[in-house]
């Protein structure tokens, strides 16, 4: 996996991310809550708190989370500017395949013989 530009990750990072549904709910309650830490976030969610920091790990791999430290607990936060921007990028590899699908249609239906 690649880095874009300058500490921006490539979208194959947020998309393996938010491949695992645990993940995906761990984000959900973290964009939700605006916060939480690692142990409040196994009492929500059917899983352990080591389980959690490796799910939080991946996300933070991802840039879909921020960490930071307040006394002897680390709060996380969701930070869904990874998940935009993964957005952006699928929304145009499918505008360059509708296109792509389009031209095909065309010279399909174009194509009618002598």
């Amino acid at each position: 996996m690649t880095r874009t530009t300058e500490g921006e990750q490539a979208p194959e990072y947020v998309l393996v991310a938010l491949a695992d549904p645990i993940r995906r709910e761990v984000l959900a309650v973290l964009a939700r809550e605006g916060g939480a830490t690692s142990t409040s976030l196994a009492a929500a969610l059917p899983i352990t708190r080591q389980a959690v920091a490796k799910h939080l790990a991946v996300l933070d791999r991802a840039g879909l989370v921020r960490a930071h430290r307040a006394g002897r607990e680390v709060r996380y936060e969701a930070d869904l500017q990874p998940l935009r921007r993964t957005t952006r990028w699928m929304d145009t590899l499918a505008t360059r395949w509708e296109h792509r699908l389009n031209a095909i249609k065309d010279l399909a239906e174009g194509d009618t013989g002598p």
